[in-house]
């Protein structure tokens, strides 16, 4: 079954992550109170309904709580926020992502149970999106339009293998350029290095390329 998200705010960083969202094939319902910009969702989401995410009825008429992931992308309104948030795992829904607008908003938010927190800058609803669609990836940097670099989780089966075991040039097309072994990072590793359980590997490529590594199970 795909998996479903919801995009709570559809502004510019909502509607960003939405779109990316909805691009990769995943069902994305949008939701805002304002019926202009619901009406400009429509091509970038599966659904996107008129709403106030600070109604619990409301949330529970749209069907919030069969939502996998929930991202609270409201712009100015710290306080619509902050309830919408506690709306949300209050009504059971898993993960909750929310946008804040400074540290204290943040802590708020964490407070009243936001899984993950968010402080825009430009283009972060993107990379929100990818890191949602990439769960083994823990950070990546945008080098140019088709290459980035990744923080890549290594998944089970590659782990007491070696980098050339792993051969993830000639496999994958990327370049292995550092190792994070708990707070350690190896820059430049030995090929005859050996792949523990929990480590990271830092690697660059192109971003299809990346997108095919990171999503191996």
């Amino acid at each position: 079954m795909t998996e479903q998200y919801a995009v709570i705010g559809l502004g510019r960083f909502g509607l960003s992550i939405a779109t990316k969202l909805f691009e990769s094939g995943k069902e994305v319902l949008g939701v805002d109170v304002n019926e202009e910009r619901v009406d400009d969702a429509h091509p970038y989401t599966t659904h996107a309904l008129i709403a106030d995410s600070t109604d619990a009825e409301a949330l529970k008429s749209i069907g919030i709580r069969n939502i996998d992931t929930v991202i609270v992308a409201i712009g100015n309104d710290i306080q619509a926020s902050i309830l919408s948030v506690l709306l949300l795992k209050e009504l059971g829904v898993k993960k909750v992502i929310a946008k804040a607008l400074n540290k204290l908003h943040g802590q708020v938010l964490k407070k009243v149970g936001a899984d993950w927190v968010v402080y825009p800058e430009r283009d972060m609803g993107i990379r929100v999106a990818h890191q949602l669609l990439s769960p083994n990836v823990l950070n990546f940097i945008e080098i140019s339009k088709d290459y980035s670099v990744e923080e890549v989780k290594i998944p089970e089966k590659m782990t007491e293998k070696t980098l050339r075991e792993l051969d993830l040039r000639a496999k994958f097309n990327l370049t292995v350029i550092a190792i994070r072994h708990g707070h350690e990072i190896n820059i430049t590793p030995s090929p005859d290095k050996k792949i523990a359980r929990g480590d990271v590997l830092v690697v660059i490529g192109e971003n299809s390329d990346l997108e095919q590594f990171s999503n191996i199970e």
